[in-house]
Protein backbone atom coordinates (compact mmCIF):
# COMPACT_ATOMS: atom_id res chain seq x y z
CA UNK A 1 0.00 0.00 0.00
CA UNK A 2 1.31 3.65 -1.04
CA UNK A 3 1.85 5.52 1.69
CA UNK A 4 0.64 9.41 2.66
CA UNK A 5 1.00 11.63 0.23
CA UNK A 6 3.07 14.40 1.66
CA UNK A 7 3.99 16.52 -1.34
CA UNK A 8 7.96 17.18 -2.21
CA UNK A 9 9.12 18.86 0.87
CA UNK A 10 13.29 17.53 1.28
CA UNK A 11 16.02 17.92 3.80
CA UNK A 12 19.92 16.33 2.79
CA UNK A 13 20.95 14.16 5.68
CA UNK A 14 23.80 12.56 6.62
CA UNK A 15 23.14 9.27 5.07
CA UNK A 16 24.08 7.01 2.41
CA UNK A 17 20.52 5.02 2.31
CA UNK A 18 18.10 6.63 0.29
CA UNK A 19 15.34 4.82 2.56
CA UNK A 20 16.71 6.59 5.67
CA UNK A 21 16.64 9.57 3.83
CA UNK A 22 13.19 9.27 3.19
CA UNK A 23 11.61 8.17 5.95
CA UNK A 24 13.96 11.60 7.22
CA UNK A 25 11.95 13.81 4.97
CA UNK A 26 8.84 12.45 5.57
CA UNK A 27 9.20 13.02 9.28
CA UNK A 28 10.35 16.27 8.96
CA UNK A 29 6.67 17.27 7.16
CA UNK A 30 4.77 15.40 10.07
CA UNK A 31 6.69 17.15 12.78
CA UNK A 32 5.86 20.78 10.62
CA UNK A 33 2.19 19.50 10.29
CA UNK A 34 2.27 18.89 14.25
CA UNK A 35 1.08 15.18 13.64
CA UNK A 36 4.03 14.35 15.84
CA UNK A 37 2.98 11.42 16.31
CA UNK A 38 3.52 9.53 12.84
CA UNK A 39 6.81 11.78 12.61
CA UNK A 40 8.39 9.56 15.74
CA UNK A 41 7.58 6.16 13.29
CA UNK A 42 8.91 7.89 10.24
CA UNK A 43 12.21 8.86 12.08
CA UNK A 44 12.00 5.18 13.29
CA UNK A 45 12.09 3.86 9.82
CA UNK A 46 14.96 5.94 9.16
CA UNK A 47 16.67 4.76 11.63
CA UNK A 48 16.02 1.56 11.22
CA UNK A 49 17.50 2.16 7.61
CA UNK A 50 20.42 3.88 9.06
CA UNK A 51 20.97 3.84 12.78
CA UNK A 52 23.63 6.50 12.23
CA UNK A 53 21.33 8.91 10.66
CA UNK A 54 21.96 11.95 13.27
CA UNK A 55 18.29 14.16 12.06
CA UNK A 56 16.54 11.29 12.89
CA UNK A 57 17.89 10.50 16.57
CA UNK A 58 17.19 14.65 16.66
CA UNK A 59 13.79 14.23 15.23
CA UNK A 60 12.39 11.79 17.49
CA UNK A 61 13.64 13.85 20.79
CA UNK A 62 12.12 17.09 19.36
CA UNK A 63 8.44 15.37 18.22
CA UNK A 64 8.38 13.50 21.61
CA UNK A 65 8.59 17.12 23.48
CA UNK A 66 6.53 19.30 24.32
CA UNK A 67 5.00 22.03 21.27
CA UNK A 68 2.80 25.26 20.30
CA UNK A 69 -0.40 22.94 21.21
CA UNK A 70 0.73 20.47 23.41
CA UNK A 71 2.79 22.41 26.25
CA UNK A 72 4.41 20.21 29.51
CA UNK A 73 1.05 20.75 31.34
CA UNK A 74 -0.78 18.74 29.03
CA UNK A 75 1.62 15.51 29.69
CA UNK A 76 0.62 13.31 32.83
CA UNK A 77 3.26 12.77 34.95
CA UNK A 78 4.02 9.16 33.76
CA UNK A 79 3.93 10.51 30.28
CA UNK A 80 6.72 13.32 31.29
CA UNK A 81 9.07 10.20 32.90
CA UNK A 82 8.62 8.15 29.62
CA UNK A 83 9.31 11.32 26.80
CA UNK A 84 11.99 12.78 29.04
CA UNK A 85 13.52 9.38 29.43
CA UNK A 86 13.54 8.84 25.50
CA UNK A 87 14.46 12.53 24.09
CA UNK A 88 17.65 12.20 26.68
CA UNK A 89 18.28 8.47 24.87
CA UNK A 90 17.53 9.89 21.26
CA UNK A 91 19.91 12.75 22.17
CA UNK A 92 22.84 10.84 23.30
CA UNK A 93 22.26 8.20 20.45
CA UNK A 94 22.56 11.74 18.12
CA UNK A 95 26.04 12.66 20.09
CA UNK A 96 27.64 9.06 19.37
CA UNK A 97 26.92 9.85 15.77
CA UNK A 98 30.21 10.71 14.03
CA UNK A 99 29.15 11.70 10.78
CA UNK A 100 27.21 14.96 11.73
CA UNK A 101 27.22 17.78 9.30
CA UNK A 102 28.02 21.12 11.36
CA UNK A 103 24.55 22.31 11.55
CA UNK A 104 22.97 18.87 12.50
CA UNK A 105 25.45 18.99 15.46
CA UNK A 106 24.50 22.17 16.28
CA UNK A 107 20.73 21.72 16.24
CA UNK A 108 21.29 18.16 18.46
CA UNK A 109 23.38 20.29 21.07
CA UNK A 110 20.75 22.83 21.07
CA UNK A 111 17.68 20.79 21.59
CA UNK A 112 19.95 19.19 24.58
CA UNK A 113 18.69 22.80 26.69
CA UNK A 114 14.86 21.85 26.21
CA UNK A 115 14.96 18.65 28.22
CA UNK A 116 15.42 18.86 32.64
CA UNK A 117 16.37 15.94 34.09
CA UNK A 118 14.01 15.19 36.23
CA UNK A 119 10.34 14.59 35.91
CA UNK A 120 8.91 15.93 39.09
CA UNK A 121 9.21 20.09 38.02
CA UNK A 122 6.78 21.61 37.36
CA UNK A 123 8.47 25.08 35.93
CA UNK A 124 9.53 24.11 32.52
CA UNK A 125 9.78 27.80 31.48
CA UNK A 126 13.64 27.73 31.98
CA UNK A 127 13.86 25.23 29.48
CA UNK A 128 12.01 26.94 26.94
CA UNK A 129 14.14 30.12 27.20
CA UNK A 130 17.27 27.72 27.34
CA UNK A 131 16.22 26.01 24.06
CA UNK A 132 15.00 29.54 22.37
CA UNK A 133 18.48 30.89 23.43
CA UNK A 134 20.51 27.81 21.75
CA UNK A 135 18.19 28.54 18.95
CA UNK A 136 19.06 32.02 18.57
CA UNK A 137 23.07 31.18 18.38
CA UNK A 138 22.28 28.32 15.74
CA UNK A 139 20.32 30.62 13.85
CA UNK A 140 22.81 33.15 13.43
CA UNK A 141 25.39 30.58 12.58
CA UNK A 142 23.22 29.07 9.63
CA UNK A 143 20.79 32.36 9.35
CA UNK A 144 19.67 30.79 5.53
CA UNK A 145 18.97 27.17 6.58
CA UNK A 146 15.23 27.13 6.47
CA UNK A 147 14.79 24.31 8.84
CA UNK A 148 16.86 25.95 11.47
CA UNK A 149 14.28 28.90 10.91
CA UNK A 150 11.47 26.90 11.37
CA UNK A 151 13.10 25.14 14.42
CA UNK A 152 13.97 28.71 15.51
CA UNK A 153 10.62 30.47 15.24
CA UNK A 154 8.98 27.76 16.96
CA UNK A 155 11.50 27.60 20.09
CA UNK A 156 10.64 31.12 20.22
CA UNK A 157 6.58 31.54 19.84
CA UNK A 158 7.06 28.20 22.17
CA UNK A 159 8.18 30.46 25.02
CA UNK A 160 4.75 31.97 25.27
CA UNK A 161 2.23 29.72 22.96
CA UNK A 162 -1.15 31.51 22.47
CA UNK A 163 0.29 34.74 23.74
CA UNK A 164 2.65 36.15 20.92
CA UNK A 165 0.19 39.28 21.04
CA UNK A 166 -2.09 41.43 23.34
CA UNK A 167 -5.44 41.29 22.30
CA UNK A 168 -6.63 44.58 24.05
CA UNK A 169 -4.23 46.74 23.02
CA UNK A 170 -2.82 44.95 19.55
CA UNK A 171 0.50 45.38 20.52
CA UNK A 172 2.67 42.59 20.79
CA UNK A 173 2.09 40.72 23.99
CA UNK A 174 5.01 41.51 26.79
CA UNK A 175 7.77 39.20 27.47
CA UNK A 176 7.16 37.33 24.60
CA UNK A 177 9.49 37.19 21.10
CA UNK A 178 7.20 38.15 18.92
CA UNK A 179 8.97 40.73 16.27
CA UNK A 180 12.03 38.73 16.69
CA UNK A 181 9.84 35.72 15.32
CA UNK A 182 8.17 37.63 12.69
CA UNK A 183 11.64 39.29 11.49
CA UNK A 184 13.06 35.66 11.22
CA UNK A 185 10.00 34.63 8.53
CA UNK A 186 9.38 37.34 6.83
CA UNK A 187 13.15 37.88 5.74
CA UNK A 188 12.91 34.37 5.10
CA UNK A 189 9.67 34.67 2.57
CA UNK A 190 11.45 37.60 0.98
CA UNK A 191 15.24 36.79 0.16
CA UNK A 192 15.29 32.97 0.77
CA UNK A 193 14.80 30.58 -2.26
CA UNK A 194 12.62 27.48 -1.35
CA UNK A 195 10.66 29.74 1.67
CA UNK A 196 7.33 29.60 -0.12
CA UNK A 197 7.35 25.56 -0.19
CA UNK A 198 8.31 25.05 3.10
CA UNK A 199 5.19 23.69 5.44
CA UNK A 200 6.88 24.35 8.62
CA UNK A 201 7.44 28.28 7.73
CA UNK A 202 4.11 28.81 6.53
CA UNK A 203 2.87 27.19 8.99
CA UNK A 204 4.34 29.06 12.21
CA UNK A 205 3.26 32.46 10.20
CA UNK A 206 -0.11 31.85 10.05
CA UNK A 207 -0.04 31.15 14.15
CA UNK A 208 2.08 33.77 14.29
CA UNK A 209 -0.08 36.35 12.64
CA UNK A 210 -3.70 35.09 13.54
CA UNK A 211 -3.53 36.97 16.97
CA UNK A 212 -2.36 39.88 14.97
CA UNK A 213 -4.20 43.50 13.91
CA UNK A 214 -3.28 42.37 10.79
CA UNK A 215 -4.51 38.60 10.31
CA UNK A 216 -4.68 39.52 6.35
CA UNK A 217 -1.01 39.34 5.97
CA UNK A 218 -0.93 35.55 6.52
CA UNK A 219 -3.57 35.21 3.36
CA UNK A 220 -1.43 34.46 0.76
CA UNK A 221 0.60 31.58 3.06
CA UNK A 222 -2.68 30.36 3.94
CA UNK A 223 -3.11 29.79 0.33
CA UNK A 224 -0.02 28.14 -0.38
CA UNK A 225 -0.31 25.73 2.53
CA UNK A 226 -3.39 24.34 1.73
CA UNK A 227 -2.13 21.86 -1.55
CA UNK A 228 1.64 21.92 -0.22
CA UNK A 229 0.90 18.78 1.61
CA UNK A 230 -1.77 17.00 0.43
CA UNK A 231 -2.43 14.05 2.86
CA UNK A 232 -1.43 16.36 5.89
CA UNK A 233 -5.04 17.14 6.82
CA UNK A 234 -3.37 19.83 9.75
CA UNK A 235 -2.15 21.89 6.85
CA UNK A 236 -4.81 21.47 4.69
CA UNK A 237 -6.83 23.32 7.27
CA UNK A 238 -4.36 25.66 8.48
CA UNK A 239 -5.32 28.67 6.09
CA UNK A 240 -8.64 28.77 7.57
CA UNK A 241 -7.17 30.06 10.84
CA UNK A 242 -7.13 33.00 9.15
CA UNK A 243 -10.00 32.75 6.44
CA UNK A 244 -12.62 32.96 9.48
CA UNK A 245 -10.65 36.37 10.67
CA UNK A 246 -10.99 37.62 7.06
CA UNK A 247 -14.67 36.62 6.84
CA UNK A 248 -13.87 33.87 3.88
CA UNK A 249 -16.63 31.74 5.79
CA UNK A 250 -16.71 29.45 2.40
CA UNK A 251 -13.17 28.65 2.49
CA UNK A 252 -13.87 28.17 6.20
CA UNK A 253 -16.30 25.24 5.06
CA UNK A 254 -14.72 23.98 2.59
CA UNK A 255 -10.91 23.78 3.19
CA UNK A 256 -11.97 22.27 6.97
CA UNK A 257 -13.98 19.62 4.86
CA UNK A 258 -11.18 18.80 2.43
CA UNK A 259 -9.12 18.35 5.50
CA UNK A 260 -11.39 16.03 7.58
CA UNK A 261 -11.67 14.01 4.22
CA UNK A 262 -8.17 13.69 4.39
CA UNK A 263 -7.54 12.50 7.85
CA UNK A 264 -10.35 9.74 7.55
CA UNK A 265 -7.39 7.93 5.59
CA UNK A 266 -5.24 8.56 8.60
CA UNK A 267 -7.65 7.76 11.08
CA UNK A 268 -7.84 4.24 9.53
CA UNK A 269 -4.02 4.13 9.27
CA UNK A 270 -3.39 5.15 13.25
CA UNK A 271 -7.11 4.55 15.23
CA UNK A 272 -8.34 7.35 17.43
CA UNK A 273 -6.20 6.94 20.52
CA UNK A 274 -3.85 9.23 19.93
CA UNK A 275 -3.29 13.25 20.37
CA UNK A 276 -3.06 13.72 16.73
CA UNK A 277 -7.40 13.00 17.36
CA UNK A 278 -7.36 16.83 18.83
CA UNK A 279 -6.44 18.28 15.45
CA UNK A 280 -8.63 15.52 13.48
CA UNK A 281 -11.90 17.19 15.27
CA UNK A 282 -10.37 20.82 15.31
CA UNK A 283 -11.28 20.27 11.44
CA UNK A 284 -14.92 19.07 12.03
CA UNK A 285 -15.62 21.47 14.89
CA UNK A 286 -14.24 24.69 12.15
CA UNK A 287 -16.51 23.32 9.62
CA UNK A 288 -19.41 23.38 11.98
CA UNK A 289 -18.08 27.15 12.54
CA UNK A 290 -18.28 28.41 9.53
CA UNK A 291 -21.64 26.80 8.45
CA UNK A 292 -23.16 28.67 11.33
CA UNK A 293 -21.91 31.83 9.85
CA UNK A 294 -22.81 31.38 6.40
CA UNK A 295 -26.61 29.88 7.77
CA UNK A 296 -26.24 26.68 6.34
CA UNK A 297 -27.71 23.83 9.28
CA UNK A 298 -27.39 21.20 7.11
CA UNK A 299 -23.57 21.42 6.74
CA UNK A 300 -23.62 22.30 10.48
CA UNK A 301 -25.16 19.24 11.50
CA UNK A 302 -23.58 16.88 9.46
CA UNK A 303 -20.61 18.38 10.25
CA UNK A 304 -21.29 17.97 13.74
CA UNK A 305 -22.56 14.40 13.43
CA UNK A 306 -19.27 12.97 11.74
CA UNK A 307 -17.12 15.14 15.12
CA UNK A 308 -19.51 12.62 17.17
CA UNK A 309 -18.60 9.85 15.21
CA UNK A 310 -14.93 10.51 15.30
CA UNK A 311 -15.25 10.52 19.37
CA UNK A 312 -16.49 7.15 19.83
CA UNK A 313 -16.03 6.67 23.83
CA UNK A 314 -13.01 4.93 23.98
CA UNK A 315 -11.87 7.68 22.35
CA UNK A 316 -13.30 10.20 24.46
CA UNK A 317 -11.97 8.08 27.44
CA UNK A 318 -8.25 8.21 26.37
CA UNK A 319 -8.07 11.92 27.06
CA UNK A 320 -11.62 13.46 28.38
CA UNK A 321 -10.23 16.79 29.13
CA UNK A 322 -9.37 17.46 25.81
CA UNK A 323 -12.30 15.70 23.36
CA UNK A 324 -15.15 15.25 25.70
CA UNK A 325 -16.19 19.24 25.21
CA UNK A 326 -16.62 18.42 21.24
CA UNK A 327 -19.35 16.37 21.72
CA UNK A 328 -21.24 18.75 22.76
CA UNK A 329 -21.03 20.63 19.36
CA UNK A 330 -24.13 19.72 17.53
CA UNK A 331 -26.19 21.64 20.76
CA UNK A 332 -24.80 24.81 19.94
CA UNK A 333 -26.00 24.53 16.18
CA UNK A 334 -29.53 23.58 17.28
CA UNK A 335 -29.20 26.66 19.47
CA UNK A 336 -27.87 28.76 16.17
CA UNK A 337 -31.17 27.95 14.24
CA UNK A 338 -33.68 27.79 16.28
CA UNK A 339 -34.44 24.14 16.38
CA UNK A 340 -36.18 24.24 19.71
CA UNK A 341 -37.87 21.01 19.38
CA UNK A 342 -35.01 19.02 18.29
CA UNK A 343 -33.10 20.17 21.22
CA UNK A 344 -36.33 18.87 23.72
CA UNK A 345 -35.48 15.22 22.13
CA UNK A 346 -31.94 15.44 22.39
CA UNK A 347 -30.88 12.22 24.95
CA UNK A 348 -28.60 12.85 27.91
CA UNK A 349 -25.61 10.96 27.86
CA UNK A 350 -25.64 7.78 29.15
CA UNK A 351 -21.91 8.87 31.67
CA UNK A 352 -22.53 12.18 32.95
CA UNK A 353 -19.57 11.89 34.75
CA UNK A 354 -17.46 10.96 31.49
CA UNK A 355 -19.71 13.39 29.43
CA UNK A 356 -19.90 16.55 31.87
CA UNK A 357 -19.71 19.34 29.49
CA UNK A 358 -22.01 17.66 27.31
CA UNK A 359 -24.43 17.23 29.93
CA UNK A 360 -24.43 20.66 31.27
CA UNK A 361 -24.45 21.94 27.85
CA UNK A 362 -27.47 20.27 27.00
CA UNK A 363 -29.18 21.30 30.01
CA UNK A 364 -28.89 25.11 29.00
CA UNK A 365 -29.56 24.20 25.80
CA UNK A 366 -32.92 22.75 26.82
CA UNK A 367 -33.43 25.60 29.25
CA UNK A 368 -32.78 27.85 26.36
CA UNK A 369 -35.13 26.46 24.10
CA UNK A 370 -38.13 25.83 26.81
CA UNK A 371 -37.83 29.80 27.46
CA UNK A 372 -38.48 30.51 23.37
CA UNK A 373 -41.44 28.02 23.82
CA UNK A 374 -43.11 30.12 26.37
CA UNK A 375 -42.26 27.16 29.01
CA UNK A 376 -40.76 29.96 31.75
CA UNK A 377 -41.94 27.16 34.58
CA UNK A 378 -39.65 24.28 32.85
CA UNK A 379 -37.30 26.65 31.70
CA UNK A 380 -36.38 27.66 35.50
CA UNK A 381 -36.31 24.36 36.23
CA UNK A 382 -33.62 23.42 33.57
CA UNK A 383 -31.83 26.47 34.86
CA UNK A 384 -31.14 24.58 38.26
CA UNK A 385 -30.16 21.63 36.36
CA UNK A 386 -27.84 23.32 33.82
CA UNK A 387 -26.22 25.27 37.27
CA UNK A 388 -25.73 22.01 39.18
CA UNK A 389 -24.52 20.19 35.82
CA UNK A 390 -21.73 23.42 35.53
CA UNK A 391 -20.45 22.39 39.06
CA UNK A 392 -19.89 18.98 38.35
CA UNK A 393 -17.53 19.68 35.53
CA UNK A 394 -14.06 18.69 36.40
CA UNK A 395 -11.67 21.38 36.67
CA UNK A 396 -9.43 19.81 33.64
CA UNK A 397 -11.76 20.08 30.95
CA UNK A 398 -11.01 22.24 28.12
CA UNK A 399 -12.96 23.64 24.95
CA UNK A 400 -9.14 23.88 23.44
CA UNK A 401 -7.25 27.09 24.75
CA UNK A 402 -10.55 27.60 27.36
CA UNK A 403 -11.07 26.08 30.45
CA UNK A 404 -14.71 24.35 30.07
CA UNK A 405 -16.37 26.23 33.18
CA UNK A 406 -15.14 29.87 31.48
CA UNK A 407 -17.25 28.56 28.48
CA UNK A 408 -19.86 27.60 30.80
CA UNK A 409 -20.12 31.03 32.83
CA UNK A 410 -21.07 32.80 29.18
CA UNK A 411 -23.99 29.82 28.77
CA UNK A 412 -24.92 31.34 32.64
CA UNK A 413 -24.84 34.71 31.66
CA UNK A 414 -27.32 33.71 28.39
CA UNK A 415 -29.40 31.85 30.13
CA UNK A 416 -30.32 34.07 32.46
CA UNK A 417 -30.68 36.50 29.96
CA UNK A 418 -32.92 34.33 27.97
CA UNK A 419 -34.85 33.48 30.89
CA UNK A 420 -35.67 37.27 32.61
CA UNK A 421 -36.39 38.84 29.15
CA UNK A 422 -39.03 36.04 27.98
CA UNK A 423 -40.56 36.52 31.21
CA UNK A 424 -41.36 40.05 30.45
CA UNK A 425 -38.20 41.55 32.76
CA UNK A 426 -36.68 43.26 29.66
CA UNK A 427 -34.48 45.40 31.49
CA UNK A 428 -32.70 42.38 33.93
CA UNK A 429 -32.67 40.34 31.16
CA UNK A 430 -30.71 42.72 28.53
CA UNK A 431 -27.95 43.56 31.12
CA UNK A 432 -27.54 39.35 31.61
CA UNK A 433 -26.75 39.19 28.08
CA UNK A 434 -24.65 42.51 28.01
CA UNK A 435 -22.53 40.48 31.07
CA UNK A 436 -22.54 37.33 28.37
CA UNK A 437 -21.24 39.28 26.23
CA UNK A 438 -18.26 40.89 28.46
CA UNK A 439 -17.41 37.08 29.70
CA UNK A 440 -17.54 36.14 25.64
CA UNK A 441 -14.81 38.98 25.00
CA UNK A 442 -13.08 37.80 27.88
CA UNK A 443 -12.66 34.24 26.85
CA UNK A 444 -8.66 33.20 25.97
CA UNK A 445 -8.06 33.31 22.11
CA UNK A 446 -9.13 30.49 20.13
CA UNK A 447 -10.54 29.69 16.69
CA UNK A 448 -13.08 28.68 16.59
CA UNK A 449 -14.29 30.90 19.59
CA UNK A 450 -14.81 28.76 22.85
CA UNK A 451 -18.57 30.29 22.65
CA UNK A 452 -19.75 29.26 19.01
CA UNK A 453 -22.42 31.68 18.42
CA UNK A 454 -21.44 35.48 19.19
CA UNK A 455 -22.92 36.81 22.54
CA UNK A 456 -23.72 40.11 20.94
CA UNK A 457 -26.03 38.62 17.87
CA UNK A 458 -28.37 37.57 20.93
CA UNK A 459 -28.03 40.83 22.62
CA UNK A 460 -28.89 42.69 19.63
CA UNK A 461 -31.47 40.46 18.29
CA UNK A 462 -33.12 41.41 21.51
CA UNK A 463 -32.49 45.22 22.00
CA UNK A 464 -34.16 44.89 18.15
CA UNK A 465 -37.23 43.16 20.00
CA UNK A 466 -37.24 45.83 22.41
CA UNK A 467 -36.75 48.55 20.06
CA UNK A 468 -33.66 49.68 21.24
CA UNK A 469 -32.21 49.97 17.88
CA UNK A 470 -29.61 52.63 18.32
CA UNK A 471 -27.60 50.16 20.57
CA UNK A 472 -28.26 47.62 18.50
CA UNK A 473 -26.76 49.59 15.84
CA UNK A 474 -23.31 49.71 17.38
CA UNK A 475 -23.66 45.98 18.51
CA UNK A 476 -23.65 45.31 15.02
CA UNK A 477 -21.17 47.54 13.90
CA UNK A 478 -19.12 46.14 16.68
CA UNK A 479 -19.67 42.48 15.33
CA UNK A 480 -18.89 43.46 12.13
CA UNK A 481 -15.46 44.89 12.76
CA UNK A 482 -16.65 48.16 11.38
CA UNK A 483 -15.49 50.31 14.26
CA UNK A 484 -12.85 50.08 16.86
CA UNK A 485 -14.75 48.62 19.83
CA UNK A 486 -13.02 45.29 19.29
CA UNK A 487 -9.26 44.01 18.92
CA UNK A 488 -8.94 42.05 15.56
CA UNK A 489 -9.33 38.21 16.68
CA UNK A 490 -12.78 38.90 18.21
CA UNK A 491 -14.09 40.73 15.37
CA UNK A 492 -16.49 38.53 12.66
CA UNK A 493 -16.03 40.52 9.29
CA UNK A 494 -19.38 40.19 6.63
CA UNK A 495 -21.27 37.34 8.89
CA UNK A 496 -24.91 37.46 7.58
CA UNK A 497 -26.44 37.78 10.89
CA UNK A 498 -24.47 40.83 12.23
CA UNK A 499 -25.38 42.43 8.69
CA UNK A 500 -28.83 41.64 8.62
CA UNK A 501 -29.26 43.03 11.88
CA UNK A 502 -27.27 46.83 10.86
CA UNK A 503 -29.14 46.47 7.49
CA UNK A 504 -32.35 47.08 9.34
CA UNK A 505 -31.07 49.30 11.60
CA UNK A 506 -30.22 51.48 8.76
CA UNK A 507 -32.63 50.97 7.25
CA UNK A 508 -35.40 51.91 10.95
CA UNK A 509 -33.26 55.01 11.10
CA UNK A 510 -33.73 56.26 7.20
CA UNK A 511 -30.21 56.05 6.08
CA UNK A 512 -29.81 56.05 2.76
CA UNK A 513 -25.85 55.73 1.84
CA UNK A 514 -24.18 53.68 4.00
CA UNK A 515 -27.00 50.96 3.93
CA UNK A 516 -26.11 50.89 0.26
CA UNK A 517 -22.81 49.37 0.69
CA UNK A 518 -24.02 47.24 3.77
CA UNK A 519 -26.94 45.65 1.52
CA UNK A 520 -24.13 44.58 -1.46
CA UNK A 521 -22.79 42.89 1.01
CA UNK A 522 -26.03 41.57 2.74
CA UNK A 523 -26.84 40.43 -0.97
CA UNK A 524 -23.80 38.33 -0.90
CA UNK A 525 -24.53 36.39 2.15
CA UNK A 526 -27.36 35.72 1.80
CA UNK A 527 -27.23 34.24 -1.69
CA UNK A 528 -25.12 31.74 0.40
CA UNK A 529 -27.58 30.88 3.20
CA UNK A 530 -29.48 28.14 3.16
CA UNK A 531 -32.29 29.25 5.18
CA UNK A 532 -34.34 32.69 5.33
CA UNK A 533 -32.46 35.28 8.04
CA UNK A 534 -34.75 37.27 9.77
CA UNK A 535 -32.59 38.28 12.81
CA UNK A 536 -29.42 37.82 14.09
CA UNK A 537 -30.52 35.13 16.42
CA UNK A 538 -33.61 33.07 16.59
CA UNK A 539 -33.86 34.07 20.15
CA UNK A 540 -36.54 37.37 18.86
CA UNK A 541 -39.04 34.54 17.65
CA UNK A 542 -41.18 35.54 14.95
CA UNK A 543 -39.80 38.89 14.35
CA UNK A 544 -39.69 40.37 10.90
CA UNK A 545 -37.10 43.12 9.17
CA UNK A 546 -37.88 45.29 7.65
Amino acid sequence: MAYFDLGRFHRPVNTRAPAAQKWADRGLTWLYGFNHEEAIVCFERALAADSGCVLAHWGIAHSIGPNYNKLWEFFGPEERVTALARAHRALADAKACPDATPVERAMVEALAYRFPDDPAIEDYGPWNESFAASMRSVHAAHPDDLDVIAIFVEALMNRTPWKLWDLTTGNVAAGASTVEARAALERAFATLPGAWDHPGLLHLYIHLMEMSPHPELALRHGDRLVDLVPDAGHLVHMATHIDVLCGDYQNVVWRNHRAAEVDRAYFAHAGGENFYTVYRIHNLHFEVYGAMFLARPTQALEAAGRLIEALPEPVVRYMPALFESFRAVRLHVLVRFGRWADILQEPFPPDAELFSYTTATLHYARAVALANLGRGVEAAQEAEAFAAAKSAVQPDRMVFNNPCSAVLDVAGAMLAGELAYKAGRVDEGLEHLRQSVRLDDGLLYDEPWGWMQPTRHALGALLMDAQRYDEAEAVYRADLGLDATLPRPCQHPRNVWSLHGLDECLHRRGETVERRHIRLLLDQALARAEVPVRASCYCRGKAQAA
